[in-house]
């Protein structure tokens, strides 16, 4: 590999690097206003990991072609060069990149479970609202559906 492509290599990695904690820093962020009442915030914050997520996407098929292009396998294996200290400062690299997606797959997953927990206590209230039956637990921990009378009808 020569001198240009590693240099490119490591720039991408790099890139990637500082994408992937503005992403894992949007998360945070996300979720705050997920927990918060901010509707506009989701909003501006999911539109901004979707951006996010497209620039890493684009970063990562450069440095795939970069990698094919150059006849280095996946970042981080020492065998796909011939000089260690490059090898290691590009497995370095990768594995910073690996942790940081891991942890934004998981504020990810957080997230997510926050919004499905969210869609369905709307969906019960609206339920209420329409004068469906609640579920509701008795003393024995079963669940049953008491007839309440609509608090509102059209």
């Amino acid at each position: 590999m020569n001198q240009e492509a590693r240099r490119r290599l490591e720039d991408l990695l790099d890139s990637e690097i500082e994408v992937a904690r503005l992403l894992s820093a949007t998360l945070t962020d996300e979720r705050s206003a997920l927990i918060g009442d901010a509707p506009a915030a989701v909003q501006n914050k999911t539109a901004e990991k979707i951006q996010l997520l497209g620039t890493i996407e684009r970063l990562e098929g450069e440095r795939r072609a970069l990698c094919a292009a150059t006849g280095l396998g996946v970042p981080g294996n020492a065998a796909d060069t011939n000089e260690s200290g490059f090898a290691k400062t590009v497995a370095d690299r990768w594995r910073a990149l690996m942790e940081l997606m891991a942890c934004c797959r998981t504020a990810n997953e957080v997230n997510g479970y926050i919004i499905h927990v969210r869609q369905n206590q709307i969906r019960q209230l609206m339920d209420i609202v329409r004068g469906a039956s609640p579920v509701t637990y008795g003393p024995h921990g079963k669940t049953f559906g008491n007839a309440l009378r609509a608090l509102a009808r059209a």
